[in-house]
């Protein structure tokens, strides 16, 4: 039996004794219902778009990350593209919703928010997890209280008929998804009609043949983590509810005093790559914004929440380590990218010696999404040092979204 209770805690942020208790409980209490050898990493990511915005999204993903366009979903309200690395890393299920009019769920959790709203069929909406026996796990989970979306009002929303999805989290406002595949199948998403769509596909090939002809498309592996910003309050509620939710352990938290934050890392239980099944990594500030201004401190992290609402703040993904004529990949890969128009919000930070390098792209004219690229050195195997994600952080605090007044 797999045991989420004995694994190394990194980190030096304190929780509180509520966390620590239930954390406890939590995952002796999957382990024991069999839950956590039920769940399984990562299958796929799903991000929605404006109308018009997925084809120029794909030849952004192309050029940025590893990500190939394999097929269009088209069904009555979106045009649903996979794009897929291989079989042992997630998907994208990138959804271009057809009618700027049209209303759900997710648009209403953009519209709260002013510069969400601005964009408001664009968000990222969360994951699909690999599950044996779906609707055992799915039943499990509903004896736990936790909501799922009926078959109808999948169908409704326009999502795949074979993943059974949570409802909203009250904390992070994303969703988790359940399917089912043989350990040697292909991933199939019952959903619309399977096309090839000439435009994306040009997209992709424009996006892919630029990486070679700037010498980058071997040294771009895939995504290593995903980052959600949460309200202080709901740090620790939404870190248990995801661990309730999936096969993840608590690998530990860092208080980043200076920018009024914390990090919080969240791992495969099974200790696979994250190229297979990308960490998931929580942002909350340390003290909430209606106390700040007693002390002058920075709100980088809730600013970013109380404009956008709770939501994925970036997609990291791992640079292969070495050099390139001279410079760490990192460096070379970034400089290459940059002529090309895409902007950047800091040049690297971190060093060989200090284990890792990093750097922030700015968010995407088409998704809100941040890259995030990071290199790691030699054996190193954290996420990043307390100088860089202090750095990154304030740096992500100065992108005009995110600076906007209420």
């Amino acid at each position: 039996m797999l045991c989420s209770t004995n694994l190394p805690r990194f980190g030096d942020k304190q929780n509180s004794d509520f966390f620590e208790e239930y954390l406890q409980r939590l995952l002796e209490e999957r382990d024991r219902s069999g839950l956590t050898e039920l769940i399984g990493g990562i299958e796929a990511l799903m991000i929605s778009v404006e109308p018009g915005n997925s084809v120029e999204y794909i030849a952004e993903l192309a050029l940025m990350t590893p990500y190939q366009y394999l097929v269009t979903l088209d069904s009555d309200k979106h045009m649903t593209h996979v794009l897929r690395i291989d079989m042992k890393s997630p998907d994208i299920l990138l959804r271009e919703v057809k009618y700027p009019e049209q209303s759900d769920i997710f648009r209403s959790l953009n519209d709260l928010y002013p510069v969400g709203a601005k964009r408001p069929h664009s968000r990222y909406l969360g994951e699909i997890l690999l599950a044996g026996d779906r609707h055992g796990v799915v039943a499990q989970q509903q004896q736990r209280e936790f909501r799922f979306f009926s078959v109808g009002e999948l169908a409704e929303l326009d999502l795949p008929l074979n993943v059974s999805m949570s409802k909203p989290s009250p904390y992070t406002q994303n969703l988790l998804g359940y399917m089912e595949r043989p350990v040697d199948g292909i991933r199939v998403y019952h959903h619309g009609e399977c096309v090839i769509l000439s435009a994306a596909q040009a997209a992709n090939d424009r996006g892919k043949e630029m990486q070679e002809r700037l010498g980058i498309a071997d040294l771009i592996m895939p995504i290593d983590h995903l980052a959600t910003r949460v309200y202080s309050q709901n740090r620790e509620a939404a870190l248990l509810e995801y661990l309730a939710l999936s096969s993840y352990y608590y690998w530990g938290s860092y208080d980043i005093k200076d920018q009024n934050s914390s990090t919080n890392v969240t791992k495969n239980v099974r200790q696979q790559p994250e190229s297979v099944s990308p960490a998931k990594v929580f942002t909350a500030n340390n003290l909430p914004y209606c106390v700040g201004h007693l002390d002058k401190l920075p709100s980088p992290t809730e600013t970013f929440v109380r404009n956008y609402g709770p939501r994925l703040h970036h997609i990291a993904v791992e640079v292969k380590d070495g050099q390139s004529n001279g410079r760490e990949n990192i460096d070379f890969i970034v400089e290459a990218i940059a002529a090309q128009g895409k902007g950047f919000l800091l040049d690297t930070v971190g060093s060989r010696e200090e284990g890792l390098k990093q750097i922030f792209s700015s968010a995407s004219d088409f998704s809100s999404l941040i890259i995030e690229y990071v290199q790691r050195f030699g054996d190193f195997q954290g996420f990043f040092t307390r100088e860089n994600v202090a750095l990154l952080t304030y740096a992500a605090g100065q992108e005009e979204g995110v600076k906007g007044k209420l």
